[in-house]
């Protein structure tokens, strides 16, 4: 039987990393500690404080095992090495799995250069991996503008082109290649392109700028103005890529940035990689969270599974805010406040916050219940409600000067309309002009009429209105016992304002948040609907009126005709033979004599 004490006791006040394994013996988690004792005993004797995901872990455990390592560093690093080598099922993994294309300038005479997704040991120099294939191609594109390179497999050994085995090819008679399977171009001379093109990749575009002005202005300070040209249009090709990569000052060289963005069971990080003032590496990874881990648990195991995956040795990481990491001399960890490097941070939160949307917007499309919960979870956070708001319903007041009082509810489940359960009231109990009264009497006879059918309730009710109308519904929710069944708010046009029971200050929402454009829809259903049975009601009994003086048509009849021409105009315009559909021929009479004598040409 597993006694958590027990096994807390052999434990030590170490840094390392511990693992969890069930019944059979399987290894189900792996993390992290600075100080293993404490760690591991917070998962037993604070597990009324744990969510429900991780209370299940815990239940699950039945043996502890831990390894010691000297520093945080050393356990970060460990602690990602086994998630990666054994993949519990409790661990966040991240679940990107392509293979990044590299650019390989390779180990032989006459180097060629050219990308490739294999990274073997063979001496080769591999920069890279490139997230992006798009920005591989263009530092491509750009050594191949600028600097005549070979192409060829050929083994072009000192002693097969003394030997003269091989002949130029096409590559040489358009410029691409300046022949040194022919011995047209010395190794040397081959060499000095390769290192312009081991700084650019390196981000030292700078440094090739430099060179390549010398160049031009000791060639203009020989008269030799082709050649100056030739290496003006060098520095324009490498000023338009130099425009298109840099994005902070040179002086920030070698550094990882990250960012985080989390989402319900998803979180995203992004990765840039700044050399010389230069992003050569970009890329935003997805996670799966499995026991809701926070923000900073999440970039801590994201940190050291990305630098190894794009082979990063920077010495200092840029992120957002502090991680329970502490550095050494050789990892140093910044949450920048100003200047350049925020602007950095900043670039990777946009990417990671825009990655996120994006992904998000495939998934809803795929699953559109995702998208529902997703907006009913972030309600239930917006409005500070203890259950999801799958039924909601909204109530609105319409009357003209006190004439034709309605009250008009409308019904939204799982943040979508529910046209079939829409419903109107004919104010029975208040005269005039009286929007308290009437809101009191629409919200008492909905939910009298839903306790008596047994119907469930909804858990939010939207008023239009301010105080006094929230006060007048909340009036009838006391007299009928339910007040603190469900959740009940006003909302104000003017400003949106939002005004809950007892709360002096009303809540204010973001103008573009998703909770605040459900409840204006809510709102403006209501209101047309209110609106649409109001005028119904108005021109039905003004269309009553008008016909019942005239000598035979009685109540029965004016009803038909109501519901066969609609208004008093089309009766008066309607032939005899359309009249007789409806009314028998001494009422038709009636009728045209009655409006032929009030209505005289």
């Amino acid at each position: 039987m597993f006694n958590y004490k027990e096994e807390l006791a052999k434990i030590p006040h170490k840094p390392g990393v511990y693992q969890y394994y069930d019944k059979e013996g399987t290894l189900i988690y792996i993390g992290k500690a600075k100080d293993l004792k404490n760690r591991v005993g917070s998962y037993f004797v604070k597990e009324h404080l744990l969510n429900a995901k991780t209370q299940v872990l815990v239940r699950k455990i039945q043996q502890i095992t831990f390894t010691i390592v000297d520093t945080e560093i050393d356990a970060w690093l460990l602690e990602n090495s086994l998630i990666k080598r054994y993949k519990p099922r409790y661990n966040v993994l991240l679940k990107d799995d392509k293979t990044y294309p590299w650019i390989v300038i390779k180990q032989e005479h006459f180097p060629r250069v050219f990308w490739t997704r294999r990274h073997i040991k063979d001496g080769s120099k591999y920069y890279g991996p490139y997230a992006s294939v798009g920005m591989m191609h263009i530092v491509l594109d750009v050594i191949k503008e600028l600097f005549p390179l070979r192409t060829c497999n050929l083994n072009l050994s000192p002693e097969n082109i003394a030997k003269g085995k091989y002949k130029i090819c096409l590559e040489y008679q358009i410029g691409n290649c300046k022949g040194p399977c022919e011995s047209f171009q010395s190794e040397e001379d081959y060499d000095q392109n390769l290192a312009d093109i081991k700084d650019i990749l390196n981000g030292k575009i700078g440094v090739v700028t430099n060179r390549l002005k010398e160049q031009m202005q000791e060639a203009a300070a020989v008269l030799n103005f082709e050649a100056a040209q030739f290496y003006k249009n060098k520095l324009d090709k490498l000023a338009n890529y130099q425009s298109k990569s840099t994005v902070v000052n040179s002086s920030i060289s070698n550094v990882d940035v990250f960012s985080i963005a989390i989402e319900e069971s998803y979180a995203f990080v992004n990765f840039l990689k700044v050399m010389n003032g230069v992003i050569i590496q970009t890329q935003t990874l997805e996670m799966k969270r499995r026991l809701d881990e926070s923000e900073a648990e999440l970039l801590a195991l994201a940190i050291p599974e990305i630098r190894e995956r794009f082979k990063s040795l920077s010495r200092e990481i840029i992120v957002p805010f502090e991680l329970d990491i502490q550095g050494d001399e050789q990892l140093k960890f910044t949450v920048p406040k100003l200047g350049e490097k925020r602007k950095l941070l900043e670039l990777s939160l946009k990417n990671v916050a825009f990655f996120k949307k994006e992904r998000l917007l495939q998934y809803e499309k795929l699953n559109p219940d995702l998208r529902t919960d997703r907006i009913l979870q972030q309600m239930k956070k917006d409005l500070r409600l203890n259950v999801l708001p799958q039924h909601i319903e909204c109530f609105d007041n319409s009357n003209i000067q006190g004439s034709y009082p309605v009250s008009a509810i409308v019904v939204f489940k799982d943040a979508k309309p529910s046209k079939k359960d829409y419903r109107h009231f004919n104010v029975k109990t208040v005269e005039g002009p009286n929007d308290f009264a009437t809101m009191e009497e629409a919200v008492y006879r909905r939910y009298k009429r839903l306790l008596a059918e047994d119907e469930p309730l909804p858990q939010l009710v939207i008023i239009d209105g301010g105080k006094g109308q929230l006060g007048a519904a909340l009036k009838s929710l006391r007299l009928l016992g339910i007040e603190k069944q469900l959740t009940v708010i006003g909302i104000a046009k003017r400003l949106e304002e939002l005004f809950y029971p007892g709360d002096q200050f009303p809540l204010y929402l973001d103008k573009k948040s998703e909770t605040l454009k459900i409840i204006q829809h809510l709102r403006d259903e209501a209101h047309r609907f209110g609106i649409t049975f109001h005028r119904n009601q108005r021109s039905r009994k003004t269309f009553k009126s008008e016909l019942s003086d005239i000598p035979g048509v009685g109540k029965l009849t004016v009803e038909k005709l109501l519901t066969e021409f609609k208004s008093v105009k089309r009766v008066k315009e309607a032939s005899e033979e359309e009249l007789k559909k409806v009314l028998n021929l001494k009422q038709v009479r009636a009728l045209k004599d009655y409006f032929g004598e009030n209505n005289p040409e």
